[in-house]
Parts: structure tokens; C-alpha cells; sequence
């Protein structure tokens, strides 16, 4: 047998009959984890993280054009991971709140983790 499987295939009722009795996770945090899916929307909340960035200043940084960078702060801030703020002619974005930097730091930490260990399979 592969060692990602069990050697006896019997589900351990009492153990599932505990897992049942937990709320399931809301659908809506499968979303949040598809909207951090993409790289992209990775670097610019991570460089929200640090500090406010305009527009332009992200899509400079992240190589893409505006309207590109505008549409995946969008969806960010649809997710609630984003705010901005209008100051004269620029839009400032930053992270809407220590969870979602508690989230980026969680997730960096365990995949610098697994890099170390060689776990990433």
C-alpha cells in the first residue's frame, strides 16, 4: 500500500461521528483562500503589509499594468482584505486589518517551514 493510505480501509466511526458533531467551515473562507490563490494578488498584499501603496505604485512594483492591478484590488477588497482611501487624485490601498496580516504571516511562515523541512508533499 502507498503510505498516503491506510493498511486497513475502516473509517473509525466514533471519530466521525465526533468530526460531524463540529460546525463545518463556512464556504466563504474556501473563497478567501481562492482569492489569496494567485500570486499576484499575493505580492500586492504583501506589500501592503508594510505600508499604504497607491495604484501605480503596485503596478509598478508587481509589473502590470493599472487597470490589471485595479481589477485584483478589487477582488481583494470584495474579500475584505484590502481598504482604500481617495487622497486628492491618487487611491491609497491597504490591508483592512491585523487578521489578514496575522494570515499572510501564518501562511509565509509555514511555507518557509516546509521549505526547510522538505515537507511541502
Amino acid at each position: 500500500m502507498s503510505a498516503e493510505y491506510c493498511d486497513e480501509l475502516a473509517a473509525d466511526r466514533e471519530r466521525v461521528a465526533r468530526a460531524k458533531e463540529r460546525p463545518a467551515p463556512p464556504p466563504e473562507l474556501a473563497e478567501l483562500f481562492r482569492t489569496l490563490g494567485d500570486h499576484t494578488r499575493v505580492h500586492i498584499a504583501s506589500a501592503l503589509a508594510a505600508e499604504e501603496l497607491c495604484v501605480c505604485d503596485l503596478a509598478e512594483l508587481v509589473g502590470l499594468s493599472v487597470s490589471c492591478v485595479s481589477h485584483h484590488l478589487r477582488l481583494l477588497r470584495a474579500m475584505g482584505l484590502v481598504r482604500y482611501r481617495r487622497s486628492g487624485r491618487k487611491v491609497f490601498y491597504a490591508l483592512d486589518d491585523e487578521h489578514v496580516r496575522a494570515i499572510l504571516r501564518e501562511g509565509l511562515g509555514h511555507v518557509l517551514g516546509c521549505r526547510g523541512r522538505g515537507d511541502r508533499g
